[in-house]
């Protein structure tokens, strides 16, 4: 107990946002108390998985789960719980949304955003009411990071001082190098695939082909990186959307004359 405090302080830490996908259009084809059983027991195993990687609940707001790492106590492998927690929760949704699906609720997909930076924790409020949570620009782009997972059909993106000494211990897909909005600085962003142990020989070699076929995009040789996102698209449904948003800029840079030290940042203009 001695080491806990919640007075307010400025530390690196992890925060994760976690939201259901659509979840307007899902609750309104639920009444109340049908949408009360979904929620509680979608929350229930997700809270569970997240405690048992140290993590804290912030808060639930509607369908979002906020966490976080680093607090009250420290945690120097908070990258890596946050990152195993999301991959837990995303097996463990696979199985609630069979179930949901088998009693007659709506699929259930979800997108969780994680980053890690500087962040102010304490316990704050009003007199009437406080809370224990955290604030600052990092929190807000581990939330951009949750909103943008949609756009590009991903279960979960991490900012790269997430993933920055985790390559390791977790097979990571570079998803993009992107500008959010209300930033200045581009980022790049990166989905965990799986834990490097658990990884497959089918996953290994689909990286190595998507990784060839960034590289090709990167260096502009479009009809190469074309063809090459095109056969991944058709092989792996899951990786088909975003292999479908490069043959898009491909098509739009075709058009258009770059400049020598284009690096491929991309500006989202949506939160």
């Amino acid at each position: 107990p001695s080491a806990l405090s919640f007075t307010g302080e400025s530390k690196t830490m992890t925060v994760l946002f976690s939201d259901i996908r659509s979840f307007t259009t899902i609750s309104e084809n639920l009444n109340a108390n049908e949408l009360k059983d979904l929620l509680n027991r979608y929350f229930t195993p997700m809270t569970e998985i997240i405690f048992e990687q140290y993590g804290t609940i912030d808060k639930y707001v509607g369908d979002m789960i906020m966490a976080f790492w680093g607090a009250p106590l420290d945690d120097d492998q908070q990258q890596e719980h946050a990152v195993n927690a999301a991959l837990v929760m995303q097996k463990r949704l696979k199985v609630l949304r069979e179930e949901f699906v088998a009693e007659g609720y709506p699929e259930v997909h979800v997108g969780i955003g994680i980053n890690t930076g500087l962040m102010n924790v304490g316990d704050m409020g009003s007199s009437y009411r406080r809370a224990y949570t955290v604030l600052g620009d990092a929190v807000n782009l581990g939330s951009r990071l949750e909103s943008i997972t949609k756009f590009y059909g991903a279960g979960c993106l991490v900012s790269e001082t997430t993933r920055a000494g985790l390559e390791a211990k977790f097979i990571f897909r570079e998803v993009d190098f992107i500008i959010v909005k209300g930033k200045k600085e581009p980022i790049r962003v990166y989905e965990p695939l799986a834990a490097t142990s658990e990884a497959t020989e089918d996953q290994l070699r689909y990286l190595k082909d998507y990784h060839i076929a960034r590289v090709a995009y990167l260096a502009k040789r479009w009809e190469e990186a074309q063809s090459l996102f095109a056969s991944l698209a058709a092989k792996d449904p899951e990786s088909a959307k975003l292999c479908k948003i490069y043959i898009e800029r491909i098509r739009h840079y075709r058009e258009e004359v770059l400049p020598d030290d284009w690096a491929g940042v991309w500006l989202h203009t949506e939160k």
